[in-house]
């Protein structure tokens, strides 16, 4: 029995999981004055940077963003494997490479009540 996948079919497949590592996004100016420190940790984990100031602020990073590229192979093979008489089989694949993605930063400011009084992506 002969498996047969079509091109069409694996670009479908691959966009479909491309699209399943779309995060929605956050309105962060409705969050201002009701978010709290505790719920930024709880949602984002702890941040990567984080510092006091001497009014009694919060001010925390997250970076919210980062990879090391991404890398697509598309193609198609053909033979009978090992146990088909052959001794293996001849492949075709091309490989999208896509440049490393940037770093983004999440800023949130905290009041001293530690609710979110400021945003800012970097």
């Amino acid at each position: 029995m002969k498996a047969k996948t079509s091109l069409k079919n694996v670009l479908c497949v691959a966009a479909i999981i491309l699209a399943g590592c779309a995060t929605a996004r956050v309105d962060w100016n409705a969050r201002l004055g009701n978010y709290t420190f505790d719920q930024a940790v709880i949602e984002l984990g702890p941040p990567d940077k984080q510092a006091k100031l001497s009014d009694g602020r919060t001010v925390a990073d997250w970076i919210t963003r980062r990879n090391g590229g991404t890398s697509v192979s598309v193609g198609t093979g053909f033979g009978h494997g090992y146990y088909g008489g052959y001794p293996g089989g001849v492949g075709v694949v091309q490989t999208y490479n896509y440049p490393d993605t940037y770093e983004s930063k999440l800023r949130l400011t905290f009041n001293t009540n530690n609710v979110l009084a400021d945003w800012a992506r970097k």
